[in-house]
Parts: C-alpha cells; structure tokens; sequence
C-alpha cells in the first residue's frame, strides 16, 4: 500500500542521458578515488519533478545511493563548465554530508578545498594558512588530484647523507 506521501524510488541515470554530466561526474570520481580509495564511485540518481519544466530532479549519490544536498542545476547540461561545477558541487555536497568528513583536503595546509573556477578551468582551491606566507592557492584542476600523489618507489637508492 502506498501513502499520500510516499516519496517516488530514485532511478539510476544511464550513461549518456546527461553526457556532459557524465563527463563532469569522471573527472570527480578520479578525485574521489586517489582521496578516498574505499569509497565507490559517485553515480546519478534521478527522481521525477514537480516542475513542468523539468523531467526529473538529479542528484550525485554515494555508490550505496544515498545522497544529501541541492538537486544538480538543471540548465548546467548544456555547458561544460557549469555542468563540472554544478556536478563538482553536488558531489562535495554529497561526500561531506554523508560521510561526516571534509573533502577534498588540502595536503599542505590540511583544510578543504573549495571548486573554484580561474581562467576558464575549475580546479580545487584551498584558503592557505593562517600566515601572510601561505596565501590561498589553487591546488588541482578538479579530476587532476591524482597528479599530486607520489607513488612509494622501493627499489630507488638513496642518496649518500655527504
């Protein structure tokens, strides 16, 4: 028996309904899983509107599908940067909420970081320290946090202390 206010099952989106948020959406999962490797990949999740401009409402879920925050701008599907940031947001949104926890953190000044688009590209930004020498900076282009881990490298010799 279904009440008054049953709330509808959220659907998994398939690949290529929203490409560009599919896009969007790997680009964060690469950050995702070289910061928090147990984690499963984010996906999409879609529930039916009450607008009649809009088919359905899409939220970027955890793997295990739950999900927390605004619903993804439906007019950010049509543009590659707004789509990376309104996808880029959800998903903060999302891990932070869900799992009690800052992401992503800025591994020189361990604070989170923030999207934050500069010269046409949206990367992750962290406040810097509390010292007028450590200003704000950007760290990574969003997806490229991988680049910033040094893989253990056991068979390098060392260099002679001189």
């Amino acid at each position: 028996m279904s009440g008054l206010f049953d709330l509808p099952e959220p659907r998994r989106v398939s690949l290529g309904e929203y490409p560009l948020w599919d896009e969007a959406l790997a680009l964060v999962n690469r950050d995702l899983a070289v910061t928090l490797p147990d984690q499963g990949l984010l996906q999409l999740l879609g529930l039916p509107s009450y607008d009649e401009d809009v088919a359905e409402y899409v939220y970027v879920a955890l793997a295990n599908g739950e999900w927390h925050g605004n619903v993804v701008d439906p007019h950010s599907a049509d543009n590659p940067l707004l789509a990376l940031t309104a996808i880029t947001d959800a998903a903060q949104e999302t891990v932070t909420e869900c799992l009690w926890q800052t992401w992503p953190v800025c591994d020189e000044h361990d604070l989170g970081m923030h999207p934050r688009e500069a010269a046409g590209q949206l990367s992750w930004w962290c406040a810097g320290g509390n010292i007028p020498s450590e200003p704000g900076h950007i760290r990574a282009a969003v997806g490229g946090l991988a680049s910033l881990v040094h893989p253990a490298r056991p068979h390098r010799k060392r260099r002679r202390e001189g």
